[in-house]
């Protein structure tokens, strides 16, 4: 019996050693993924600001003279001519001035023909000797000092009459009425701004360039829309930027105009992007999801097919970053053609089989990868 119980544990424990042997070994798995081909066809930069439409011309208008608001003629939104009376100060006080100036004027006017029509009457007496030289001398310097008083006085009616003038406030330009700064009653000082009226036949869109984008935006190419219609993008061309950044925010203002010429409300908001080519051969654009490291140092996982069919392994290739988007990365290294993994690249190791899910890209009007 025990010699029958020991054959039977032989048998079997030979039985389980010869399948063990015999069985197959498990085949490595194939990890799908998604994927992305290098192209280096002029990959462009793309940044987007938001800024306002402003006038290129907006002048501010003040008055000439201090004093009292008697009329307002305008309101804000308001269109006007040039010439057209935006407001009336009370002139009482000028008035008097004037009239005031004009007395004197008169009175130095008869001094001074009085003063000249002794200066010939002496002039005569001179020649028999009736008068010294002295006397005709004396005669002659009160005629050209009364002569000078009248018309330093003629010149003081001149003023007076031109701060009467200056108590009516015209606008120096035509436009729109971008802001009223006073009310009627309110006493306002000489000099200080009232009315603001801008040209709203010369539009621009004003928008503030931080310093690391200066060297790219001095070089690209502008379009523009308004919130109001983002569907009507327009050229817009750099006109002028500012050298200097502002002291609290440290951007530099930029200040673009329609290519076209097209009307645009003032105070819209406007979206910018500016586009700029980094050149053929240069730069791919690659989804920033493909983005990985590789020693601290940025990476890609690159699939190596095998043959015709839709399997590869996977390498890990350095790149260098040139600059970033919202979505994508702006890189160089990789051949042109390879393609690249765009999801999953945390799960990734060398020599691990892949399958191909899609290469496919697509690109929209900024230049951005969808």
């Amino acid at each position: 019996m025990k010699n029958f119980l020991l054959k039977t544990l032989i048998a079997i424990t030979a039985g389980a050693v010869i399948a063990g042997c015999t069985q197959e070994k498990p085949a490595p798995v194939t990890r799908p993924v998604r994927t992305f081909e290098v192209h280096y066809d002029g990959a462009s930069e793309a940044n987007r600001y938001v800024g306002t439409v402003q006038a290129r011309h907006e002048v501010d208008h003040a008055f000439r003279v201090g004093g009292k608001i008697a009329q307002r003629r305008v309101d804000v939104g308001q269109t006007v001519r040039e010439g057209d009376v935006l407001a009336v100060l009370d002139d009482a006080d000028y008035r008097l001035a004037e009239e005031a100036a004009r007395q004197q004027s008169a009175a130095a006017t008869a001094q001074a023909r009085q003063a000249e029509s002794d200066r010939l009457r002496l002039g005569a007496l001179k020649k028999d000797g009736s008068v010294s030289v002295s006397d005709d001398e004396k005669a002659l310097t009160g005629a050209q000092t009364a002569s000078a008083t009248a018309e330093a006085e003629a010149k003081k009616l001149d003023l007076a009459r031109n701060r009467l003038k200056y108590t009516v406030l015209y606008a120096s330009r035509s436009g729109v009425v971008t802001a009223v700064r006073f009310e009627i009653g309110q006493v306002v000082a000489e000099g200080q701004p009232v009315v603001s009226i801008a040209d709203n036949g010369e539009p621009e869109i004003v928008v503030d360039v931080p310093e690391d984008h200066l060297a790219a935006f001095k070089n690209a190419q502008f379009k523009a829309w308004l919130a109001s219609a983002p569907e009507d993008a327009f050229d817009v061309a750099l006109r002028e930027l500012s050298p200097q950044a502002a002291q609290q925010t440290r951007t530099y203002r930029a200040r673009l105009k329609p290519v076209q010429a097209r009307r645009l409300a003032l105070g819209a908001t406007a979206t910018l992007v500016a586009n700029r080519t980094m050149g053929k051969a240069s730069v791919a654009a690659i989804p920033a999801a493909a983005l990985t490291q590789a020693g601290g140092k940025p990476a890609v996982w690159v699939v190596k097919r095998q043959g015709a069919d839709a399997v590869g392994t996977v390498e890990l290739v350095g790149i260098a970053v040139h600059g970033y988007r919202n979505d994508q990365v702006l890189v160089s290294g990789p051949r042109a053609g390879e393609l690249i993994v765009t999801a999953g690249v945390q799960k990734m190791a060398p020599g691990l089989k892949v399958s191909l899910a899609n290469a496919a890209r697509t690109v929209d009007r900024t230049g951005e990868t969808q």
